[in-house]
């Protein structure tokens, strides 16, 4: 600790170089901070990237320190009658754990750096100690000390290597740092001279000579410090090693079932892969999935189907080896199976359902488990093991939506298939903004004046100059969330087309999908297109399927009861081919009823009674009815008798787009 100085003009003399020191403080924490990030990150080296970056982190820490303690000296005691003493032991100790943490940093990576790394760390820490020279010239010890720190290990390290271009940057830095100091004793000479004119007393050169001792005892405590630190560094390095391999191995285990996790399988998989494309082997990925989870889990609760899966990890374990079986997540899980072919993958994964099936999971539950299970083989449907996951992935997904409970082996036809589907998928997403889309017309006739009732609004999709089929396209919308968009869109096109017509005397029928009608903004929706067109609500007609009756009925009867409030008109599409409740159809109060195509085309070769009891039904519960597919007269005429009020198909007018409807309607009304 520095000695309280003889007199008040000792004390100013401390007090002018502490003021000298911290004039270029924060310039110099800026290029320290600069510099050893410069070093750090600006050569990749990931063997001692972690080593680096502790040493980056370091630095940063007491650079930070540094950085208080410089905006306390300019925010409270520069311009106080402060001690002296402290602040310039802050500024001395900082400076030097500064070129300490420099030249433990050059000293012990030295090994690691090539010859561009090293000229680069050179010339900074030679640029550095060039800097220190003039701006720490008021205190000697710390200049000299914080150049030789900077410049002397290094050089020295690099002057006895046995490369010859390393030795001759050794003896170059060796010579900048004979330099430096001299510059630097030169710089003191100047500073010492300036502040003994101003002075003119001998007391300035003692308080200097009793501020250097302590210097030299503060930086002999600090390398004894370095010396305990670098015991403690060596142990805790120990041990941080030791906890990184116990998280290493924590975190490639499921922890409730202790099977391997994705990261954990996979680096698992790409070694069991190497050996087997060393030896030239055949290998099967089983991707299992399983069915009645789900349920479980509802039902029971998350307790009773982390029990589930804990029995099935178990179960499946006894299927492979430990190293080859993980779980991917959720209730699914993977198998690796080497040395096997197609034939016994499919025998094994066949044993894994039957065993899963009488696996009883939930004693006194009469809840059970099924699998799904998509297979890939090595090395016939790939080489790599994101492609076998991948497609043993994508042949499970593709059963589970088409056939759960079987077991499938990858084909380069279901990929076809999937990849089509997935374009359409993303084709439906971009389908409105590049303007695909386009909604055609077909006319719905009065069956007892032949005048026009209503027409049916139908959507048409063209992708990649291809005519999509509807039946293709709106279940990939309904699966894709996307049919809430392309519903809304031919809402609103099928509501201006219908409000721009001179007649007003015909409504428009919009077929809505399932997902709609159950969405709580549908009625919002339509809302939205009857004010945005002007369209009377009543012209309005919104054709649903039977299969409504299979989702939220509360959702379901309270947007039908809005849009009946609203004076829109409700119809069920395709009547006959589901199965409705008569008390439901009631109670939902439909307007409208539209008899399948499939029975008008089965009165000429069958019976009409299905028709007849149709028409009766609607009658009873005072809806209209609209027969589809009707293509020639005779059906017409049949219809007519039966009672059926509108009639609708080719024997009229094929869908049409909006001018050639126009031309069709002034071509009717002529031939009427």
């Amino acid at each position: 600790m520095i000695k309280s100085p003889p007199s008040s003009a000792s004390s100013t003399t401390t007090r002018e170089v502490v003021e000298l020191l911290y004039a270029n403080v924060f310039t110099g924490l800026v290029m320290t901070i600069l510099t050893i990030s410069a070093v750090t990150f600006g050569f990749a080296n990931p063997e001692i990237t972690s080593y680096k970056f502790s040493l980056w982190a370091g630095m940063m820490f007491l650079s930070l320190l540094r950085t208080f303690d410089g905006a306390y000296w300019y925010l409270r005691l520069r311009n106080s009658n402060f001690p002296p003493r402290w602040p310039l032991i802050r500024f001395v100790l900082g400076s030097s754990l500064s070129a300490l943490i420099w030249a433990f940093f050059c000293v012990s990576l030295y090994e690691s750096m090539s010859l561009i790394e090293l000229s680069t760390t050179m010339v900074i820490v030679a640029a550095m100690a060039g800097g220190a020279a003039t701006t720490l010239a008021s205190h000697l010890p710390l200049v000299l000390l914080y150049t030789t720190l900077l410049l002397l290990p290094l050089s020295v390290r690099a002057l006895f290597d046995s490369d010859e271009q390393f030795t001759l940057l050794g003896g170059l830095g060796t010579l900048f740092w004979v330099a430096m100091c001299s510059a630097a004793v030169k710089a003191n000479d100047f500073t010492k001279q300036a502040i003994a004119i101003k002075h003119e007393n001998e007391e300035l050169v003692t308080l200097m000579r009793q501020e250097r001792n302590e210097v030299r005892r503060v930086n002999q405590a600090l390398l004894d410090s370095n010396q305990k630190l670098d015991h403690a560094n060596s142990n805790l390095e120990s041990e941080v090693n030791r906890r990184t391999k116990e998280l290493q191995d924590i975190s490639n285990r499921d922890p409730l079932t202790n099977l391997m996790n994705r990261i954990g399988f996979m680096q698992n998989f790409n070694a069991i892969l190497e050996r087997a494309t060393q030896g030239k082997s055949s290998m099967a990925v089983l991707f299992i999935d399983l069915d009645g989870f789900k349920q479980i889990n509802d039902s029971l609760g998350h307790q009773a189907g982390d029990v589930v899966l804990s029995k099935v990890a178990a179960k499946l374990s006894e299927y492979c080896e430990a190293n080859c079986i993980g779980r991917w997540g959720g209730d699914e899980f993977i198998i690796i199976l080497p040395h096997a072919d197609g034939d016994t993958a499919v025998a094994i994964a066949l044993a894994i359902k039957s065993s899963l099936t009488t696996l009883n999971p939930i004693a006194n539950s009469p809840l059970s488990l099924d699998a799904t299970i998509g297979i890939a083989l090595y090395p016939l449907h790939g080489d790599s093991a994101s492609t076998l996951v991948q497609l043993a992935d994508l042949t499970m997904y593709h059963y589970k939506r088409t056939s759960p409970g079987l077991v499938g082996i990858y084909t380069e036809a279901l990929y076809d298939k999937m990849h089509h589907e997935q374009q359409l998928r993303e084709g439906l997403r971009q389908a409105i903004e590049r303007k695909q889309l386009l909604v055609v017309y077909q006319p719905i006739i009065d069956a007892s004046s032949n005048r026009l009732w209503a027409i049916e609004a139908l959507l048409r999709w063209q992708f990649n100059d291809t005519w999509v089929s509807p039946d293709e396209f709106i279940p990939l919308a309904e699966k894709s969330g996307t049919i809430h968009d392309i519903g809304a869109w031919v809402l609103h096109r099928a509501c201006i087309d219908a409000a721009q017509w001179d007649d007003e005397s015909f409504g428009v029928s919009v077929n809505v999908s399932v997902l709609q009608l159950v969405s709580e903004d549908f009625v919002a929706c339509v809302d939205r297109a009857l004010a945005s067109s002007g369209l009377a609500p009543q012209r309005l007609h919104l054709e649903v399927t039977e299969s409504i009756f299979a989702d939220d009925m509360a959702v379901l009867t309270a947007n039908i009861s809005a849009l009946k409030a609203r004076r829109v008109k409700v119809a069920i599409d395709d009547f006959g081919t589901g199965f409705s409740s008569l008390n439901l159809l009631q109670s939902l109060d439909f307007d409208l009823l539209k008899i399948d195509r499939a029975f008008v085309q089965q009165m000429a070769v069958s019976s009409d009674a299905i028709v007849k009891a149709t028409v009766l039904m609607a009658k009873a519960l005072g809806c209209k009815t609209v027969a589809e597919g009707v293509e020639t007269e005779e059906q017409a005429s049949l219809l007519r008798l039966l009672g059926v009020d509108c009639l609708q198909g080719y024997l009229f007018a094929r869908p049409l787009e909006k001018k050639a409807l126009q031309e069709w309607y002034t071509s009717w009304q002529d031939n009427k």
